[in-house]
């Protein structure tokens, strides 16, 4: 219970003592200075989650960093077990990506505004012409050079097995014609289960699979997702 406590406290005093970083991010990207943004974004970004992890007691280990190719357009999907799922991909991938979140974060103080500024798109999953908005937006971003992740599942698992892929997820590798990587995350359910804010440490393997490949004119977003659901199974069941 200490920790979690003092997790929280730091949490909330580390978004207060970062809002001059967030204005000098701001007027980055207001000037048009993309590469100084990149740069400072990833650096901000890696540090704190590297912090809340250490913090939590939380220690990833990462198999497959190399599937990641490094001068194309990817989508990494993802399961979804904690809370700590997204600063566990912040600080253990080599590239920085932005995330596909549910519109509610962006209500957030100071989470939502950082999020934004690291081209984070927010989705209203009961607004269907909100939620096509947002995924032409996430494409755009991806066509220009920056890597998203999203959680197909759309919430938390509960025990660890996987929820429902939402098949319509995918229309964002479709849009953006970007290749598709499985990211596996099996044991941070342990750090945080769904229901409780208690943190408990505990060690998580980041599995990186290899890109799936889709064809410029497939359009089968079952099939996508079928692929992405299999190669996820196996490394939780470690295969």
């Amino acid at each position: 219970m200490i920790r979690t406590i003092i997790w929280f406290i730091y949490f909330w005093l580390d978004f207060l003592f970062k809002i001059p970083n967030l204005y000098y991010a701001k007027k980055l990207k207001k000037d048009n200075k993309d590469n100084e943004l990149e740069i400072y974004l990833n650096k901000i970004s890696k540090k704190w989650s590297n912090n809340l992890l250490k913090l939590a007691g939380i220690k990833v280990k990462v198999v497959g960093m190399e599937n990641i190719p490094e001068d194309e357009n990817v989508l990494f999907v993802s399961n979804h077990q904690s809370n700590f799922d997204i600063p566990i991909l912040l600080g253990s991938l080599n590239k920085r990506v932005s995330f596909i979140a549910k519109e509610e974060i962006k209500k957030m103080p100071f989470i939502g505004e950082w999020m934004e500024i690291q081209n984070c798109v927010f989705i209203e999953r009961d607004d269907p012409r909100q939620a096509v908005r947002a995924i032409n937006k996430g494409a755009k971003f991806i066509e220009n050079g920056q890597a998203m992740v999203i959680f197909p599942e759309g919430t938390r698992s509960v025990d660890g097995n996987l929820n429902e892929f939402k098949a319509g997820s995918f229309k964002l590798a479709v849009k953006s014609k970007a290749k598709i990587i499985p990211i596996t995350i099996n044991g941070s359910i342990k750090a945080m289960r769904k229901g409780t804010l208690l943190i408990k440490p505990t060690e998580v393997v980041l599995t990186i699979s290899k890109p799936i490949v889709i064809d410029k004119n497939e359009r089968d977003t079952s099939l996508m997702r079928d692929l992405v659901v299999a190669e996820i199974e196996k490394n939780l069941r470690g295969e």
